[in-house]
């Protein structure tokens, strides 16, 4: 008689098996609390100023959208970065 191989539900990236026990133990961890001073920052976005960016959806012309990616384009940057820099010269000029 064989034993029964636990269920499988894939590895980890690291290729730990997942199984009920891996899961188990993981959420105990969970469940106990983290000490966040240990977790290591993940790269992501930079901070944009003091607090969280706010999203601010815009229409453009199809025209004015193409002019937005040529100049981008041609500055080797972002549309994001393009309208800001365009809208903190016009609020500096009004």
């Amino acid at each position: 008689m064989t034993a029964e191989q636990p269920k499988s539900y894939g590895r980890t990236p690291s290729g730990v098996e997942i199984t009920e026990e891996y899961i188990a133990q993981a959420v105990a961890e969970a469940e106990a609390g983290y000490d966040i001073s240990t977790l290591r920052r993940r790269p992501g976005r930079p901070s944009m100023g003091d607090g969280p960016a706010a999203v601010l959806p815009v229409r453009l012309d199809p025209e004015l959208r193409r002019a937005l990616d040529a100049r981008a384009e041609a500055e080797d940057t972002t549309v994001s970065a393009v309208v800001r820099d365009a809208l903190r010269e016009y609020l500096r000029a009004g």
